[in-house]
């Protein structure tokens, strides 16, 4: 986080990196979707020295992720059930398709 950002800003920075890690990323992406997301927060509010035109005029971070946060058909990426998949430690992982994956994880 830059110096002197508020404490609020402070809060949504690591409830975002900590919401990131639990979908299964890793500590970096974790990090740079969090600054990312607060930076723009930050830009829309007037709270940084500048901003981008799509920061300001572009549709707010929590509104895109409020429509983008359904599961949808296809519900979680390989990727997301591969990394549940290693945390519970199975056997034979990386082989197994995205349905096995799921069938793995009950």
């Amino acid at each position: 986080m830059p110096r002197g950002s508020s404490p609020k800003r402070e809060r949504q920075y690591e409830h975002i990196k900590d919401s990131v890690k639990q979908r299964g990323e890793s500590d970096k992406r974790a990090t740079e979707i969090a600054a990312r997301t607060v930076n723009k927060e930050r830009a829309r509010a007037g709270e940084s020295r500048t901003a981008s035109r799509t920061s300001t005029k572009d549709i707010s971070s929590s509104r895109r992720g409020g429509l983008r946060s359904h599961s949808g058909a296809g519900g979680r990426t390989r990727d997301q059930l591969y990394a549940e998949a290693k945390r519970r430690n199975i056997k034979g992982r990386s082989k197994m398709s995205k349905a096995q994956l799921e069938k793995a994880l009950g």
